[in-house]
């Protein structure tokens, strides 16, 4: 296989007001990160890689192993452990059950302790194996500098995380629909078990009233790790997942980090399906060369002056017969020497071999005849 660039796509976009873009480095928190969902391309960051405790922000991965593991109507009940969990709660009674959706509802607006430990009993059978489950997908998205030892983010100094690290379990749980509901949702109302009225739920984080396109997802506060926040936002057909930790102005900061991302970077069309993506030379073919096209539509956000390379992985050459959508290779969308994302390349037209149309000619004439 021969490594070839196709043509060089520079996309130039000005996105710049009069106040400037987005100055890296330049945060009230002790660390933050800004992705761009789709390609996870780091859009900000400020010492990403420190470890540090996340307060509740935990609770975006208890989320994501319930909601993997789970089903939403299973019946969860809080046990002995789960009741009277200190911190944030909902107040569970030992021995009260609500439907693994509703725990969810109470985890990730009202951010309930206990809700954390009972959902982790209910999926991983006891605290200490859904803590194992925690670590082991932490790794699998990979998110290397965390280290879980619960579910709900009380202090712990085997507890911690990176602001990329949780970016990156973020990301991973937007991917997820029933994840996105759940941390979009303003308000809910669940069943108060002994009670003649329900639980009212309100979410805790502002920003999803406060800010344009915000698309949740979790706070976290304790005195040890300070204000943590999880942010998330759509705009412009750009999503973004950041992450501050121990940031006093979380709120402000995390909108002020969301709204110098949208004005530096853009979301650019790099190469679509229904464009030529070159073309490659055919042996024993009716033509010399076949064009080539993607599979799917390369999309990059970009700053003013940089440019996207679309690099194809294809062989010097391919033997006729060719088919419509045969694949042929793969293309790697780069930006300054970084991969952010790939698709299959495949011939977007026809060219039959000479030998076999010779063949052809030669069945019919002797059929004819």
């Amino acid at each position: 296989m021969k490594r070839w660039a196709a043509g060089l796509f520079i996309v130039l976009i000005f996105m710049y007001n009069q106040c400037g873009g987005l100055a890296q480095g330049e945060t009230s928190a002790k660390a933050a990160c800004v992705l761009e969902l789709e390609t996870g391309r780091v859009l900000f960051e400020s010492n990403m890689h420190t470890r540090l405790p996340m307060a509740s922000t935990t609770k975006v991965m208890t989320a994501l192993l319930a909601i993997e593991q789970g089903d939403l109507s299973d019946t969860v009940t809080c046990s002995e452990n789960a009741f009277g969990v200190s911190g944030t709660s909902i107040y569970l009674q030992q021995g009260e059950t609500l439907t693994l959706e509703e725990m969810l509802l109470g985890l990730m607006l009202s951010s309930g302790n206990d809700a954390a430990v009972a959902i982790a009993e209910h999926i991983g059978g006891s605290l200490d194996g859904f803590v194992q489950m925690m670590n082991a997908r932490a790794v699998q998205i990979g998110a290397v500098n965390t280290h879980f030892a619960n579910p709900h983010g009380l202090p712990d100094d085997a507890h911690y995380t990176t602001a990329y690290d949780l970016a990156l379990i973020a990301r991973e749980a937007m991917g997820n629909p029933v994840f996105r509901r759940i941390v979009s949702t303003q308000r809910a109302t669940i069943p108060w078990e002994g009670r003649t009225y329900n639980r009212q739920l309100n979410n805790k984080n502002r920003l999803l009233t406060s800010y344009e396109g915000a698309t949740g997802v979790k706070t976290g506060f304790t005195s040890k790790a300070g204000r943590c926040l999880v942010f998330g936002a759509q705009r412009g057909g750009m999503e973004i997942i950041g992450v501050v930790l121990g940031c006093s102005d979380w709120f402000d900061e995390a909108e002020r980090l969301m709204d110098g991302c949208y004005q530096t970077y853009t979301m650019a069309h790099v190469l679509g399906p229904m464009e030529s993506a070159g073309q490659l030379a055919v042996v024993d073919g009716r033509a010399d060369t076949v064009q080539l096209c993607l599979m799917q539509e390369l999309t990059v956000p970009l700053k003013e002056g940089e440019a996207a390379q679309i690099v194809l992985d294809v062989p010097e050459s391919v033997r006729a017969p060719v088919y419509p959508g045969m694949h042929v290779g793969t293309a790697h969308l780069v930006v300054g020497g970084q991969e952010y994302a790939q698709c299959e390349v495949v011939a977007s037209q026809r060219v039959d071999g000479r030998s076999l149309f010779v063949d052809v000619r030669r069945i019919v004439s002797r059929w004819v005849l």
